[in-house]
C-alpha cells in the first residue's frame, strides 16, 4: 500500500471476494430460503478450494511486495537490524495480509474437520480475527491521521467494523441471510473504497483544490496549503463516501432483485412440490395409523405383517 497500485490491487481483491459472496449467498437463499445456512467461503464446481487458494496467493504476494519487493534494499530492516520509521507501514500492511493468510489456511484445514457446524464457526472466528487485525492496524496506523489520507482511513474503519461485527454475528446466527448479506456487502464496499483511495490520493488531477502531493520520507502524501483547504478536502471525502454508500446500497439491492428473479422461480416450483409431498406423506401416515387401530395384529415385533391381497 502507500501507492495507487498498493490500494487498487487489494481493493480489487476485496471487491471480487465480496461480489462472489454476495452472489452465492443470494443464490443459496433464493433456492433454499427455509434451510439457508451461511458459509464463510464458497467452493467452485471444478475446484472446491479455489477461493481459499486465491486468498493465500494474494496475501502472500502482498507480504512479499511490502517486505521484500517494494523496499529499495529488497528488505525492510535498517543496517543495524532495526525497523526504520519509513518502513513501519510496510510491516503494518503485511501483518494485515498475514492475518488473511492464516484465515485461509485454517479454513482449508477445518474444511476436513467434524462436526461441520463447529468447523464453520471456527472458520468464521478466524475470519473475524483477520478483520479485527485489519481494524486495529488501520486505527493505529503510522501514516498521517490528520490529513486527507487519515480521513479516508477513518471512513474505511467504519466499513471494516461492519465486516467484523457481522462475521461475529454469523457465528451465533448461521441461518440469518441478512447477516450474511450485510457482511458480503461490507466486504464489497471495502474493495470499492480501497480503489477510490488509490485513485483519489495518488492522481494529481483528482487532488482537491488547495492541496498537493508532497514527498515525505520516501512516500508521497497529500498536504493542504491551509486549514480551510484541509477542512474543505475532508468534507469532500465525507460527501464522496456518502455517495458511494448510496451507490453500493443501490447495487446490492438491485443484485438481490435480479438474482431473485433468476432463481426465485425454481424455489416456487420446489415449494409446491414439497407441499404436495408433505400432504401425501401425511395421508399415508394416517392410513397406517388407521390400519394399526383396526388390526392390532398388523404390527408384530416392530415389523408389519404381510397382508394377502
Amino acid at each position: 500500500m502507500g501507492t495507487l497500485v498498493g490500494h487498487v490491487a487489494p481493493g480489487f481483491a476485496f471487491f471480487a471476494l465480496g461480489l462472489w459472496h454476495l452472489y452465492n449467498n443470494i443464490k443459496l437463499f433464493c433456492l433454499h430460503p427455509n434451510t439457508f445456512t451461511s458459509s464463510p467461503w464458497f467452493p467452485t464446481s471444478k475446484f472446491r478450494h479455489l477461493e481459499l487458494y486465491l486468498i493465500m496467493l494474494s496475501s502472500s504476494a502482498s507480504i512479499a511486495m511490502e517486505l521484500f519487493i517494494g523496499p529499495k534494499k529488497h528488505q525492510p530492516f535498517d543496517s543495524d537490524g532495526t525497523i526504520p520509521s519509513n518502513h513501519l507501514h510496510n510491516f503494518e500492511h503485511s501483518s494485515i495480509s498475514m492475518s488473511f493468510l492464516v484465515y485461509s489456511v485454517f479454513a482449508l484445514v477445518l474444511d476436513q474437520a467434524r462436526p461441520k457446524a463447529v468447523s464453520k464457526g471456527l472458520t468464521k472466528l478466524a475470519a473475524a480475527s483477520a478483520f479485527a487485525q485489519q481494524l486495529f492496524l488501520f486505527h493505529h496506523h503510522s501514516a498521517d491521521h490528520m490529513g486527507i489520507e487519515g480521513q479516508y482511513h477513518k471512513l474505511l474503519q467504519l466499513v471494516i467494523f461492519v465486516s467484523l461485527l457481522t462475521t461475529l454475528m454469523g457465528i451465533a446466527l448461521p441461518k440469518s441471510f441478512l447477516v450474511s448479506f450485510v457482511r458480503s456487502s461490507s466486504i464489497t464496499f471495502q474493495g470499492v473504497w480501497f480503489i477510490v483511495m488509490g485513485y483519489m490520493l495518488w492522481t494529481p488531477s483528482l487532488i482537491p483544490k488547495g492541496c498537493f502531493i508532497h514527498e515525505e520520507e520516501g512516500h508521497q502524501v497529500v498536504r493542504c496549503s491551509s486549514d480551510l483547504a484541509l477542512h474543505r478536502a475532508k468534507s469532500l471525502v465525507n460527501i464522496e463516501f456518502s455517495w458511494f454508500w448510496v451507490g453500493i446500497t443501490i447495487f446490492v439491492m438491485s443484485l438481490y432483485m435480479f438474482l431473485n428473479g433468476v432463481y426465485g422461480e425454481n424455489i416456487e416450483y420446489s415449494s409446491l412440490t414439497t407441499k404436495d409431498q408433505v400432504e401425501e406423506d401425511g395421508e399415508k401416515q394416517e392410513d397406517i395409523e388407521s390400519l394399526k387401530m383396526s388390526n392390532p395384529a398388523f404390527v408384530r415385533m416392530g415389523k408389519p405383517l404381510e397382508i394377502e391381497t
